[in-house]
């Protein structure tokens, strides 16, 4: 293929007859149709696109026709490949129209794809591909102009029903939900939780196919979404604010800018240091509500099948419990503003994107150790076991625990050691974890045999 073929979007116009462009696709719509006024009892299929070739230039294209085609073209291609788009009538944008139900481009124009006389094909040429996948990575708005998680929620229903851009990392994916609509079509949902350095979770709801698989093909807690026009409105369900991905939204996944860049540090850095593991907060619900008792293959397996945390209660015996480690592994100093673990004797925190940064300083120092707890069934590796929870359950302060002898410690150790427990746990499961399961302790005690009975024998049935 020869460059000097092609016509860059910029130069395109209502006057060119067979133009060819080519380009990366940044946007695709699901397929759709409407009632033939030309062939009564017949539809017409459509589809549309958007397809960029250079930082500053993108159009959106549209296409025709009857189902085997359309459905055909469509499954063709996907967001991030590289197309060559041949014979599309370049025409100009219908200001009602395009701009209400399209993404907003530069170009005064929009192109239309027929069967009769267009053609879409992949590119196979690789050092042209390689020149227009970096395009994919630059937001299609200015990269200063998004709201953090933090202003939605601050700014709460003055947004209702604005639509915005966003800068916001991937926390959690959800299952796509299949449901069926009253007058008879099938739809499906896609819920992700988002999250950045002013609030640790937040909605993004997608209701498009192509959307949805678009969010299943990115890693949570390695993905920097750049979300241009999202609609916000306020969920009376959660009673809080949530954004939706609609027909105009584009999505650019880790964006090639410094606020992305930043964020992504920031995300691998609250990961890696466990803090999203425990912000959706222990106390979100209270012990005593929980009633549901399990083995520990029965935590584990739930974990597989469900993205959502839940809360549990097992009774096992405690395999693994480091008190008689040294002070600094059993108990840890945290940054008040972002729970960003430091060391002993910080006098700032060390998150460069602390949201305290230019605050007082201000830490908190708990214990915070990692415990394994192991049934019949297997072992929960790995859990979370951090003040106040462990104060209450060893029955000392942190200050009182520093001060006990390594003979004390080692024998308050073996008190709780090997004995069967009855643990209060959150489950949150966790694509970091090797065993996709990461367990918090929200209260833990020695069980009573008793009450072990009544509830093993019931599993065990």
């Amino acid at each position: 293929m020869a460059a000097r073929t092609f016509i860059a979007i910029s130069e395109l116009h209502p006057n060119f007859s067979h133009p060819t462009v080519l380009g990366i696709i940044i946007w695709k719509s699901d397929v759709k149709s409407f009632p033939d006024r030309k062939n009564v009892g017949r539809d017409r299929f459509t589809f549309g696109f958007t397809v960029r070739d250079s930082p500053d230039f993108f159009i959106n294209v549209t296409a025709w026709g009857n189902d085997g085609y359309i459905n055909g073209l469509s499954n063709s291609f996907n967001t991030g490949d590289c197309v060559v788009i041949e014979n599309a009538l370049v025409a100009h944008k219908d200001p009602q129209k395009d701009e209400r139900f399209y993404p907003s481009t530069p170009s005064f124009y929009k192109m239309l794809v027929t069967e009769a006389h267009s053609q879409v094909c992949l590119c196979a040429d690789m050092d042209i591909i390689d020149k227009l996948l970096p395009l994919i990575h630059l937001p299609v708005k200015d990269s200063r102009d998004f709201y953090s998680l933090g202003d939605i929620v601050a700014n709460g229903r003055r947004l209702d029903g604005t639509v915005i851009n966003i800068l916001a990392a991937m926390k959690m994916i959800g299952e796509p939900k299949q449901f069926t609509t009253s007058d008879g079509r099938k739809g499906q949902r896609l819920e992700v939780k988002l999250f950045d350095d002013s609030v640790s979770s937040f909605p993004l709801v997608c209701w498009d196919r192509e959307a949805i698989q678009l969010m299943q093909t990115l890693i949570p807690r390695e993905s920097v979404l750049f979300i241009a026009d999202a609609k916000i409105s306020f969920d009376s369900f959660r009673n809080g604010m949530a954004a939706t991905v609609n027909t105009k939204t584009i999505i650019t996944v880790n964006p090639d800018t410094r606020e992305a860049s930043l964020l992504f540090n920031y995300a691998k850095q609250v990961s890696e240091s466990g803090t999203l593991d425990q912000d959706e907060k222990p106390e979100d619900v209270s012990v005593d509500s929980i009633t549901d008792v399990y083995t520990v293959s029965q935590l584990k397996q739930k974990a597989r099948d469900t993205p959502e945390p839940f809360f549990g209660i097992t009774y096992s015996f405690i395999s693994k419990l480091d008190l008689d480690s040294s002070v600094s592994k059993v108990i840890k100093m945290r940054c008040s503003r972002c729970k960003f673990q430091l060391t002993g004797d910080a006098q700032s925190c060390m998150n460069q994107l602390c949201p305290g940064r230019d605050q007082p300083f201000s830490a908190m120092t708990g214990f915070d150790l990692l415990v394994d707890f192991t049934d019949h069934t297997g072992t929960l590796h790995a859990c979370t076991l951090r003040s106040p929870v462990a104060e209450n359950m060893l029955g000392y302060t942190t200050e009182e625990f520093t001060s006990l002898s390594d003979d004390q410690r080692t024998a308050m150790k073996w008190k709780f050691l090997l004995e069967r427990c009855k643990v209060y746990v959150k489950i949150i499961p966790s694509s970091r974890m090797r065993t996709g399961v990461k367990g918090m302790v929200l209260a833990c005690s020695l069980a009573d045999p008793g009450e072990v009975k009544q509830h093993m024998s019931a599993l065990l049935q």
